[in-house]
């Protein structure tokens, strides 16, 4: 198997890679420099101050490519439509939380289609290099940008095998209060931190959608929980990490890939 198509270079269309090239190689890709005038924004906290989070949960998510259709992109639009990421940059350029890849195996001609965003490492190296600690884990999983200290350096970026973060270059309007952004800052998705610790029974919006329509390639809860349902399905079903080879224990997993 080879890589084939293009990096889809941050970009909202698909892309179409080669199943070993995608696995053993995700690249950032990205420049480093720091961002002149620079907007600080904090980024809402979705629990109160008198309810930190904690390990009692391991938020984390399960993708089962056979149940993904290719050209299906309404988990990549409901990320945006929730997270207020529509008519705010650059189309094709800048800001996705989500997107889809395309694996193509070029001695079968087997193809699998599923959707990519951060990995929610267990030991994430976004967060390692961040000179600021913008980059932080909560202790239940989640990986997120702190805006207001975030300098927009994007070491984050470069170091994100994923290729899972943006950088918002333009000035921003008419935000959500629920996920506030700031021009000169780094984003990538946050598994929907503000359903999650208002009630831990939602699901992210990606995976709400998917399962609306029927397609049920998503799967997310505790997998702290062994009674859960991504907990069972790990147990009863192969899966796979995406650059298992760097150790991180990413918190999203796949089947079928």
């Amino acid at each position: 198997m080879r890589r084939s198509g293009k990096q889809d270079n941050l970009s909202m269309s698909s892309c179409n890679v080669g199943r070993r090239g995608f696995l053993g190689s995700i690249g950032a890709g990205a420049l480093v420099a720091l961002a002149p005038g620079v907007t600080f924004i904090r980024f809402a906290k979705a629990r109160s101050a008198n309810e930190p989070v904690t390990d009692t949960h391991h938020w984390g998510m399960l993708i089962d490519s056979n149940k993904c259709a290719q050209g299906c992109n309404a988990c990549v639009s409901a990320c945006r439509e929730e997270n207020g990421l529509i008519g705010y940059d650059r189309p094709h350029t800048d800001v996705q939380w989500i997107r889809k890849v395309t694996l193509e195996d070029k001695r079968s001609e087997r193809k699998s289609s599923f959707p990519v965003m951060c990995q929610h490492c267990q030991h994430p190296p976004c967060v390692d290099v961040c000179p600021t600690g913008a980059s932080f884990r909560r202790a239940d999983g989640v990986v997120l940008v702190d805006r207001h200290i975030c300098i927009g350096c994007r070491y984050c970026m470069m170091a994100c095998p994923y290729k899972a973060r943006s950088f918002a270059h333009e000035a921003i309007s008419n935000q959500k209060a629920h996920a506030p952004r700031g021009k000169g800052t780094v984003e990538a998705c946050t598994m929907c931190v503000h359903r999650i610790d208002e009630d831990p029974n939602l699901v992210p919006a990606c995976v709400e959608v998917c399962s609306a329509q029927g397609k049920g390639a998503m799967v997310f809860g505790d997998m702290n929980d062994p009674n859960s349902q991504i907990s069972m399905d790990l147990k009863s079903y192969s899966s796979t990490e995406l650059r298992s080879d760097l150790k991180l224990d990413p918190g999203v997993r796949y089947r079928n890939v």
